[in-house]
């Protein structure tokens, strides 16, 4: 990444879901100023951080057909096959999962894998344990969707909270329409996301790689066949 980029992603606009925090950081910002000297620099410290945490930069999808794209900037922590989360009603067979890790460094707006339509979309309460840990794909607070592609094969995202993550936000309804690259959502503060292959695909991705979503291609859809699974 050259100089001039790594100034665009840093000074990138923030996004929608980090206006009250920037809001608050400048009012109290304001008031410290007028009351004490420390607030005000605790306030510029929190609203400089808060406009880094919240950047949302644009993203060029890579335009090919018959890829999956990565939902999220991070590091993947795991590849490895998982039965998807069974509120999406995507059956009990393993496929392909990779996970990709979210530390409080990284964009954290998630990201649309592929075209196609939005299936099913089913949150879940739970804990808050390290995001990097695959414990945390089935104990931690998630928010799963599962999006039908052109060829009618099934792939699930799955946004999941982290150890401070308090807030997962997606804004995505049953029945949209979606495209490779589009925003959907975003998780507060640290977190992890998820993505199911379709039954027989296999990840291009390995773990400790650096994905940028909605432009790192993580996998290449194979022709539909019958059956798969992971193997």
């Amino acid at each position: 990444m050259s100089l001039v980029d790594s100034f665009r992603l840093v000074l990138a606009p923030p996004h929608r879901a980090g206006r009250p925090f920037l809001a608050g950081g400048v009012a109290a910002f304001l008031i410290g100023l007028v009351l004490a000297h420390w607030l005000a620099w605790l306030a510029l410290a929190f609203t400089l951080f808060s406009l880094y945490f919240f950047r949302d930069p644009e993203r060029v999808p890579p335009g090919q057909a018959g890829v999956l794209l990565a939902p999220a900037d991070g590091k993947v922590v795991s590849v490895a096959p998982a039965v998807p989360p069974p509120e999406l009603g995507l059956g009990p067979t393993p496929r392909w999962r990779v996970g990709i890790f979210l530390s409080v460094l990284d964009v954290h707006v998630n990201r649309i894998p592929a075209d196609g339509t939005v299936t099913r979309i089913a949150y879940r309460h739970g804990a808050f344990v390290n995001a990097s840990l695959d414990k945390a794909s089935d104990k931690n607070e998630r928010n799963a969707i599962a999006i039908r592609l052109p060829d009618g094969r099934e792939i699930a995202v799955v946004q999941i909270a982290g150890l401070i993550a308090r807030r997962i936000l997606c804004d995505l309804r049953e029945g949209d329409a979606v495209h490779a690259g589009a925003r959907f959502g975003i998780i507060r503060f640290g977190s992890r996301t998820d993505l199911y292959l379709p039954e027989g695909v296999r990840p291009l991705a390995v773990e400790g790689q650096t994905m940028i979503g909605g432009e790192t291609v993580l996998a290449v859809l194979s022709p539909t066949t019958a059956g798969g699974g992971a193997a």
